[in-house]
């Protein structure tokens, strides 16, 4: 069990089981309970998550990367190729487009970092703010629920809202992730698996390392270590960037952050280092928003201002997910008990560290050198004849002929 409390406050429960499962747990997050399984060779993790009574499933390509065993989200369906062209090329005019969450209080709390555009050239771009509108609901809300509400924001030092530049990088990022998922659209109607790597972070090094940076947008709260050596913290909707691929062996990688909410948040331009596997859930996040903003245009096309999109049925379950073991059914219960047990480990380290030290064991016929190995050197001492007498801050030992005869 990993308990880890992050400087916001949240606490975060991590499990891992011998037969490879992992259980985690975050106060007002989806939990998930994760099922490994292996098909034509390749290792698969289930994922079964559960937020407020709902469940629902993701699926995730296991690979090895600088020794480390990471994970790189694999869609359970994908749409027709008709529609991945019409989501990646530029509509046929810009579209005014009206979020329904205008006004809410979630984006009046984060009004000071994020606007929408003003008008949209394509999916890429409206598919960003839905990304980024998505990660502040979802702090918003754990932030609520966790009662974490400190103040107002906008009034945190060292803000760096999202700026239109930044905003377009991820759009590229957006872009490039359909341009991934139309290949494994085509792979997937051939019965193949899709190659783990053409989304993973080894990628992304590599094309870091060629002079092509990428961007990543913090999905959760994270705890990171800055230039200085110091801690500061990262939050849903935070913008970094990677210019430079690791050393060949390391686990973690260096990126600076370009937006940033201020506060104990890193500041913007500063460096920070962020593991390669949290670097691995920012990209699977990026991902699997993208997919549910997907879902959501192809619901909404042809309303409020949106284009059309051609007739494009969603084509099979991807060919992995024949193979994965049964969803967990009791996944919100095993959550939750996994959540009590850590709040009472938890206690149970916090009252053991504010008990008394136990006083360390002296006793009678100790010598001298005894009592200095157990104790050390004492505050003081009084040569008395054959008798010498050791004082602790509070605690006297006497000795006679060099061996104890007393502890007061």
């Amino acid at each position: 069990m990993d308990v880890h409390q992050g400087l916001n406050g949240g606490r975060r429960i991590i499990v891992d089981r011998p037969d490879h499962s992992r259980t985690f747990f975050e106060k007002g997050r989806p939990g998930y309970v994760a099922r490994p399984y292996s098909f034509h060779g390749h290792d698969f993790d289930r994922r079964t998550y559960s937020y407020h009574g709902h469940s629902y499933e993701h699926f995730y390509h296991g690979y090895r990367f600088h020794g480390l065993g990471l994970h790189v989200y694999a869609p359970s369906f994908y749409f027709g190729r008709a529609y991945y062209g019409w989501a990646f090329n530029p509509w046929a005019s810009p579209v005014h487009y009206r979020w329904g969450w205008m006004g809410n209080p979630w984006h009046r709390y984060y009004g000071y970092y994020f606007n929408p555009y003003p008008v949209y050239p394509s999916a890429a771009s409206w598919l960003t703010d839905y990304l980024i509108s998505s990660n502040l609901q979802a702090a918003y809300a754990a932030h609520l629920e966790a009662g974490e509400m400190n103040g107002d924001p906008s009034m945190a030092s060292g803000a760096a809202p999202l700026t239109p530049d930044v905003k377009d990088l991820i759009a590229d990022e957006v872009r490039n992730q359909l341009a991934i998922e139309t290949q494994e659209a085509q792979q997937n109607a051939q019965q193949k698996v899709v190659d783990p790597g053409s989304s993973s972070i080894a990628h992304l090094m590599s094309d870091a390392a060629s002079g092509h940076p990428h961007v990543f947008v913090v999905g959760s709260a994270l705890d990171v270590v800055d230039s200085s050596g110091n801690e500061c913290a990262l939050s849903d909707g935070d913008v970094l960037q990677l210019q430079n691929a690791p050393a060949g062996d390391a686990q973690a990688a260096d990126l600076t952050v370009l937006a940033s909410k201020g506060g104990q948040e890193c500041p913007k331009s500063d460096w920070v280092s962020v593991s390669l596997d949290n670097l691995q859930e920012m990209q699977n996040h990026l991902r699997e928003t993208v997919d549910q903003g997907l879902q959501e245009l192809q619901t909404n096309q042809g309303k409020d201002g949106l284009p059309p999109a051609p007739a494009s049925p969603q084509l099979a379950p991807a060919v992995y997910t024949a193979a994965a073991p049964p969803a967990d059914q009791n996944v919100a219960s095993e959550i939750q008990l996994q959540g009590d047990q850590a709040d009472q480990a938890v206690n149970d380290v916090t009252s053991d560290a504010g008990a008394p030290a136990a006083a360390p064991a002296i006793s009678a016929g100790q010598s001298i050198s005894e009592v200095e190995a157990i104790l050390g050197q004492p505050t003081n001492k009084a040569l008395l004849g054959r008798k010498v007498i050791y004082n602790y801050g509070g605690m006297k030992v006497t000795f006679k002929d060099g061996r104890v005869t007393d502890v007061e």
